[in-house]
């Protein structure tokens, strides 16, 4: 098996890069896939917070202090359930949706960092895709090597932008970053925010997929294990193009998905 990678970079920090990998993963294994979400934003290592119970090993040692060890180690459920309920129990869906996060101090994940750890990203990110149906790397804005190495080692890689102006700018120099290091940007994923004015409004609507307002709290994510609204449905239209499959999920409303691609 070798699964689609795709990375998910954000165009600005808090864009809600990490909540739409995890909620990718679950609508993936919703279907009966299985799905892992790899952590190459080692500075916020907001992945982490989707786990379940203790983190030993995490990927920042698979990349410094373990590189002998499978990818298996730093691999555990992600919290289905939501709020931490410690059990990692994921048997609510069909499929497996699983983190590789980074939970480091700060010496481990500044050595995590360097050019040599991002090559070895790009293999663990390799590694992923032989055990898993599809794969989502977290990446933060490309300015580090493991941004690089994500963007590298990925077959296809969305931007993930606020849905306002600065969102659409953001996304404009992301572009360009990209092909610095000679990548492009396949497509687009807005995320709406609850609260914003018409004046903070961009041009969200031009983005591949626009992702509807949903509670940010982690402990909310993620909707996508049991949700049928418009938020899940714009989800499964970003799984479905990303990946190029045809997702077996009935929503609230016939056709709902396919108005959204409209």
């Amino acid at each position: 098996m070798q699964a689609t990678t795709l990375a998910l970079v954000g165009a600005t920090g808090g864009a809600g890069t990490t909540r739409t990998a995890v909620e990718l993963a679950a609508i993936g294994a919703r279907d009966d896939r299985d799905v892992a979400v790899v952590d190459a934003a080692f500075t916020t290592q907001g992945l982490s917070e989707h786990v379940a119970g203790r983190i030993g090993t995490d990927l920042t040692a698979l990349l410094t202090d373990e590189t002998d060890a499978s990818l298996s180690a730093a691999t555990y459920p992600i919290d289905v359930e939501g709020e931490g309920n410690g059990d990692g129990d994921t048997a609510a869906l069909p499929g497996r949706a699983d983190a590789v996060p980074a939970r480091a101090p700060f010496e481990r994940a500044a050595r995590a960092k360097t050019a040599e750890a991002a090559r070895k990203l790009e293999r663990r990110i390799g590694e992923a895709a032989t055990a898993y149906d599809a794969v989502v790397v977290d990446a933060a804005p490309v300015g580090s090597n493991e941004a690089v190495g994500a963007v590298a080692a990925a077959d296809r890689v969305e931007a993930v932008t606020p849905a306002t102006a600065h969102g659409r700018d953001a996304l404009q120099r992301l572009r360009g970053r990209v092909a610095d290091v000679g990548g492009s940007v396949d497509g687009t994923i807005a995320v709406d925010r609850a609260g914003e004015s018409g004046s903070e409004r961009g041009d969200g609507g031009r983005a591949d997929t626009e992702l509807p307002p949903t509670d940010p709290v982690v402990g909310s994510a993620p909707e996508a294990t049991t949700g049928t609204g418009e938020y899940v449905a714009a989800l499964a239209e970003a799984y479905e193009r990303a990946f190029d499959a045809s997702l077996g999920i009935e929503f609230e409303e016939p056709g709902l998905v396919e108005r959204l691609r409209s």
